[in-house]
């Protein structure tokens, strides 16, 4: 899949299901139930332990989902995390190191960034989106905002995205959302309940279809 291919996947899908756990174990069995829900695009952070072996996992057995790793911070890990199939690098921060070596590799960036300053210093060293993070604090008035001074610039909200937000961050102008624990909640995942995970996909992915 190509950059443009993967990019313009997330944005038809319009939400991307961001995991955190404390172990790997299941992992695979919540990306299925995820997938159950409709939405296929998922993004696995450095702080799973195990991440890297986890996503080549993924990749191997689950070919279908477009997945992205989360939470890095350096050139190292970005190469390891596209080396290991990664079909995207998403940052929470701005980290020039890691854009450059996306750029180089062909692999989309999604870059973390807050004020107007830090999304232009983002956008001008080539990341492909911006991740509004932590967007919970300014809601979708704020990604509104930036886009005034920015049409050019694709912003992602990450924070805040609920079935009930998720409609207003798009009207606002966003490229795509991810959503964390509000959609992946720490208690089904730690108790294995995966209708209930499917339950909360199928209410993101009605509630953004709505848009």
């Amino acid at each position: 899949m190509s950059k443009t291919d993967t990019l313009q996947r997330i944005k038809a899908e319009k939400v991307i299901a961001l995991i955190r756990a404390d172990s790997p174990a299941s992992l695979l069995d919540c990306a299925r139930a995820l997938s159950a829900g409709g939405l296929n695009t998922l993004e696995l952070t450095m702080t799973t332990p195990g991440a890297l072996d986890l996503t080549a996992q993924v990749s191997r057995e689950l070919p279908h989902i477009l997945l992205g790793l989360g939470t890095v911070l350096d050139a190292a890990t970005a190469r390891a995390g596209i080396a290991a199939g990664a079909k995207f690098i998403v940052t929470p921060a701005v980290r020039p190191a890691v854009i450059a070596v996306c750029r180089e590799l062909g692999i989309p960036i999604l870059c973390g960034a807050l004020t107007p300053t830090e999304v232009i210093t983002a956008w001008d060293l080539g990341a492909d989106v911006i991740k509004i993070f932590p967007a919970e604090f300014f809601g979708p008035a704020y990604i509104k905002s930036l886009k005034a001074p920015f049409p050019h610039v694709e912003v992602m909200p990450t924070g805040g995205v609920t079935p009930q937000t998720v409609g207003e961050f798009l009207k606002a102008g966003a490229f795509a959302t991810a959503a964390g624990s509000a959609l992946v909640a720490p208690a089904a995942l730690k108790t294995k309940d995966w209708a209930a995970i499917t339950a909360r996909a199928k209410e993101f992915v009605a509630a953004a279809a709505q848009v």
